[in-house]
């Protein structure tokens, strides 16, 4: 079965085929998908997955894609973009957010609610499934510390509900990273708090995140993991690579540990700049730096 059958399958559905997937990520890169699927709902979700299931077809999810590289090659068979499925309730103390929702509207959400526990997260552009499947933070906080439950769609077709403990985070890692679970929504559990306080965080985050980091250029977010006893940015900065370019993606002037789309750069761009200071870091101080940033599709 091919995979351009999966519109007539699928009538009532929004699916574009050999669609630029440069169009939903932040770098403003990336091929061609053979299929971009855009459900409305979980049960699309289930009766989609069965269908490529049942016909041998791969499938790549992504959200909000803030924190992905995905090659010039773009992506075969079905890539599920699930930015379509964003409601947010708020129930007592918990926040429960569909995982198409923005990190940023859930947090909102919250404080309107006058609920503490988000505010680290205002200003993290990525959805909230990306947000748990890679266990997002900034300023010292991490989803894993407010996460109640999360509700999976298997490969395999099964619902499942985890638990915070059940998805075994760690340092930009939940267990969806091996079992490739499809993340339908999250459960936030909160404390009631002072709306006045919990503004003043978030706005006082924000200002900190607009002042320190790149944001007039796309960009994938922080390209490095944290190396065990240094800061990434730092070690780029103290390496003199501010400013290096390669193709049209510069290592920013403005923040050491981001990579910006400054002259229509290409996938191969960035993933050359990234290899560079990989390799300049390596070689300058004897530090490894680990990608934080994912990096999927055809070369």
């Amino acid at each position: 079965m091919k995979i351009e059958n999966i519109k007539q399958a699928f009538p009532n559905a929004d699916i574009k085929l050999n669609e630029s997937l440069s169009n939903y990520t932040y770098t403003k890169t990336g091929g061609l998908a053979d299929a971009a699927i855009f459900p409305k709902n979980q049960e699309e979700v289930a009766a989609v997955i069965k269908w490529l299931r049942d016909n041998k077809i791969e499938l790549t999810i992504i959200g909000n894609a803030s924190n992905l590289i995905i090659r010039d090659g773009g992506i075969r068979d079905a890539v599920l973009i699930l930015t379509d499925m964003d409601d947010i309730a708020v129930d007592g103390k918990r926040v429960t957010a569909k995982s198409g929702a923005s990190i940023i509207d859930t947090s909102k959400a919250a404080y309107e609610a006058g609920l503490t526990g988000l505010e680290f997260s205002y200003g993290i552009p990525g959805s909230v499934g990306g947000a748990v499947y890679m266990n997002a933070g900034a300023y010292g906080g991490e989803v894993r510390e407010v996460i109640e439950t999360v509700t999976v769609l298997t490969r395999e077709g099964n619902l499942k509900t985890y638990s915070n403990e059940e998805m075994n985070f760690d340092y930009r890692y939940s267990k969806i990273q091996e079992s490739q679970d499809i993340i339908l929504e999250t459960t936030f559990l909160l404390e009631s708090g002072k709306k006045d306080e919990i503004w003043e965080e978030m706005d006082e985050l924000m200002a900190l995140r607009q002042s320190k980091q790149p944001l007039e250029y796309p960009s994938c977010g922080s390209v490095f993991k944290r190396p065990p006893g240094y800061f990434a940015g730092k070690l780029i900065q103290d390496a003199g690579l501010q400013g290096k370019q390669i193709g049209g993606v510069q290592v920013s002037t403005k923040h050491a540990g981001f990579m910006v789309n400054v002259d229509e750069g290409t996938a191969t761009d960035y993933i050359e700049l990234i290899q560079y200071v990989q390799a300049a870091i390596k070689e300058k101080f004897n530090v490894i730096l680990e990608t934080e940033v994912r990096v999927i599709g055809e070369k």
